[in-house]
């Protein structure tokens, strides 16, 4: 599948600010899942220098810095990519030990997934919500991540919120209800309550070409040793294949963020963005 996205967002200040220096991670990934074709990036006013580089999780990103104060600063993000993965099953676990809950990786791998583990086993109430599942699915690692994928689909009332970060997973427990990312990060928590890695993923996915107002989109992917990092997306209750773009990845979701950065000035700043999609 062919998906082609032009991406353009405008950060618009009261009065003249001084940009500090910005990430852009905006160029999507190329590995055997997606292929990319064509990839552009465009910053205005130009950035006084840049680099490209591979962040902390494999990312490409652009850093930029700014020299002359700005009214204005407009991205824009253009690419096409073709999705390569149709079967998001098509592997077989490493070793029969992990197809049972919790997950226990030995060494070296333990220590280099350490960062998608977390520093705990999850709060209480994720922990209780991970219990059930997990009996439901028989302690079984794939049937767990399916049950899960269905509990957050089904069970949570899906909204649209155009910005902020994703909310803690308690907030999004006790209300039952969370915009993508806000499920993406609750998922995420929950596989690691029983010792799966798990990382927040943001990206688009084909059927925002058919919305009337097309947006970005998050999912989680975990780490299964024999199938490597596999998307599950909660907000549809889909395990990922062929209809999503990967952008961006970490086990944090500010890392994951298309667009970081801060400026000096007391001046207050508006977000405009626009996507449009084409799929083939």
């Amino acid at each position: 599948m062919r998906i082609s996205v032009r991406h353009s967002t405008i950060y618009r200040y009261e009065g003249a600010v001084h940009p500090e220096p910005h990430t852009f991670r905006l160029r999507p990934r190329q590995d055997g899942t997606q292929r990319l074709s064509s990839y552009d990036l465009s910053i205005c006013p130009a950035p006084a220098g840049g680099s490209e580089c591979l962040d902390q999780d494999g990312n490409v990103v652009r850093e930029a810095w700014f020299k002359e104060p700005v009214r204005e600063l407009r991205v824009e993000s253009a690419f096409e990519v073709e999705t390569l993965r149709t079967n998001p099953f098509d592997f077989m676990l490493a070793d029969s030990d992990l197809s049972r809950l919790p997950l226990q990786y030995k060494e070296p791998l333990r220590t280099a997934l350490a960062p998608y583990l977390g520093r705990s086993k999850g709060t209480r109430s994720v922990r209780e919500f991970a219990r059930p599942i997990a009996a439901a699915a028989g302690w079984r690692t794939i049937a767990f991540l399916t049950e899960l994928n269905r509990a957050l689909h089904g069970s949570f009332t899906h909204v649209v919120r155009d910005s902020g970060p994703p909310y803690p997973p308690d907030v999004t427990l006790g209300s039952r209800e969370g915009s993508c990312r806000d499920l993406a990060v609750l998922f995420c928590a929950v596989c690691r309550s029983v010792g799966i890695p798990a990382r927040f993923v943001s990206g688009y996915e084909r059927e925002a070409a058919f919305q009337e107002r097309a947006y970005m989109h998050a999912w989680a992917e975990v780490y299964l040793a024999g199938g490597g990092w596999r998307g599950y997306d909660p907000s549809q209750g889909l395990a990922v294949a062929d209809r999503h773009v990967v952008v961006a990845a970490a086990a944090d979701s500010r890392l994951a963020a298309p667009i970081t950065g801060s400026y000096r000035g007391a001046a207050r700043s508006k977000m405009e963005f626009t996507i449009e999609m084409q799929v083939e």
